[in-house]
């Protein structure tokens, strides 16, 4: 070791670092996963004030409140899909608070919950309007999409709008369950290598 008023002490020659305490690998991944599983939250969030949104009319009809500016947009009744992914991001507080305490069961009832209220009803949704998506798709060039079965809405294709807002969810909802096993893999050799001691 040197020191700041004479030479360097005698046996070293700098490179005697190794033995120096490091992060163990587990800490890192965890620490890691833990950072990138909030981003996805934070985009469950995004997509969910999304929903949101698009409920709005709905919900507003419900509580008779009427608002001509949302009446106006002709938004089509929901689904019963909608609502129940809705739901899932009750499950995003299970996976902050599962990471936050790094609770291995938590973390297990956010994936299960994830997958039950977000990747199903998406899942439902992506069958459900395969139909007119392939329709549209195959629509021959300059036949009039009004003369069709399609779903039209403000001049889009219903189901090719959610087809975007699907496939996103997916990429979310897996970004976040593999996150998530991730932490999960972490913390499980955390605990091995504390037994082990």
């Amino acid at each position: 070791m040197a020191s700041r008023v004479g030479p360097m002490v005698i046996g070293t020659d700098g490179a005697d670092f190794e033995h120096r305490q490091r992060v163990a690998a587990h800490y890192q991944i965890s620490a890691i996963n833990k950072s990138r599983l909030k981003y996805c939250i934070f985009f469950h969030y995004l997509l969910f004030f999304v929903m949101l949104a698009k409920l709005s009319a709905d919900i507003l009809d419900r509580l008779d409140i009427f608002i001509l500016e949302i009446e106006e947009l002709a938004v089509p009744q929901p689904l019963w899909w909608e609502y129940i992914w809705c739901l899932s991001i009750f499950m995003s507080f299970v996976g902050l608070s599962a990471a936050k305490g790094n609770r291995m069961k938590d973390m297990h009832k956010y994936m299960i919950g994830l997958v039950l209220f977000g990747i199903a009803p998406m899942f439902y949704c992506f069958v459900y309007y395969f139909g007119d998506v392939i329709d549209y798709l195959t629509l021959e060039e300059g036949a009039n999409v009004e003369d069709t079965d399609i779903v039209i809405w403000n001049g889009l294709p219903y189901g090719l709008l959610w087809y975007a807002f699907v496939m996103v969810g997916f990429q979310v909802h897996g970004f976040s369950l593999y996150f998530a096993w991730n932490l999960i893999t972490a913390w499980r050799s955390r605990t091995s290598t504390r037994k082990a001691q």
